[in-house]
């Protein structure tokens, strides 16, 4: 079996951003237009329309394999950092870096805080992961990992960030059987059972062999999201400007 994991951590990124890519596309160029009604000049007929949603609909659900192979990315990427402070540190600073992208290209404007994009759930499921990590060696430790769980996963809820509170729950639960793929991938399936597309994220995964990769591509990761969104948005604005009636 061994013989078939063939994939580094950046080959799991690689497959996430692309699927990532075309999820976004689809909500940024379709969806949205497709709602509002200026993906066309004229009316459109009912067969053209059905079209596009229907290419909609296929788009977004190849984007479903990105966010479990991000959420299982972090809690592996956890128990290989030397410095997880600086690990949380940076996925804060690219949340607060992406957020007005990602407003703009999503939901037309700089600053909707009804919505938050997925770094900052991410960042608090790192922040719940190094809790746990850290209060498992104190004796008595149990009710304040609990309570991590609780804080980490109400943060998300509250701030509405990208997958809220499950998000934070798939790391938690990704870490916690950090070792036994098998397990992971069960247990991850059945949690995802709501959104079926998202269990095929399981199969890079288990091509997952461990290792990072030939080249150190950290920083292109990091800046390729907010780079990506501020190109959305730019090419957002320049069609509603080009479909204005």
């Amino acid at each position: 079996m061994k013989s078939i994991k063939c994939l580094s951590s950046n080959s799991l990124k690689m497959i996430a951003v692309i699927s990532m890519i075309i999820d976004h596309t689809a909500v940024v160029f379709l969806e949205n237009y497709l709602v509002q009604g200026e993906l066309f000049r004229g009316p459109a007929s009912y067969e053209t329309l059905q079209f596009w949603y229907q290419v909609n609909r296929v788009m977004r659900t190849m984007g479903r394999l990105a966010f479990p192979i991000f959420c299982y990315l972090i809690a592996e990427g956890f128990t290989h950092t030397r410095d997880s402070a600086k690990y949380a540190g940076r996925l804060l600073i690219f949340a607060a870096v992406s957020e007005i992208p990602f407003d703009i290209a999503m939901f037309g404007t700089w600053f909707y805080p009804r919505y938050q994009n997925v770094y900052v759930t991410l960042f608090l499921g790192l922040l719940a992961v190094m809790g746990l990590d850290r209060f498992r060696r104190e004796e008595n430790g149990l009710w304040k990992q609990a309570l991590t769980v609780i804080l980490c996963c109400g943060s998300a809820w509250m701030l509405k960030c990208d997958y809220g509170a499950f998000g934070v729950f798939l790391i938690i639960l990704f870490y916690l059987l950090h070792g036994d793929r098998t397990r992971q991938i069960i247990m991850g399936s059945i949690c995802l059972m709501w959104e079926p597309a998202a269990v095929l994220a399981f199969i890079p995964i288990f091509l997952y062999n461990g290792t990072r990769g030939k080249k150190n591509r950290k920083w292109f990761f990091y800046l390729f999201y907010p780079a990506h969104l501020a190109v959305l948005a730019a090419l957002r604005a320049g069609c509603s400007l080009f479909f204005l009636k």
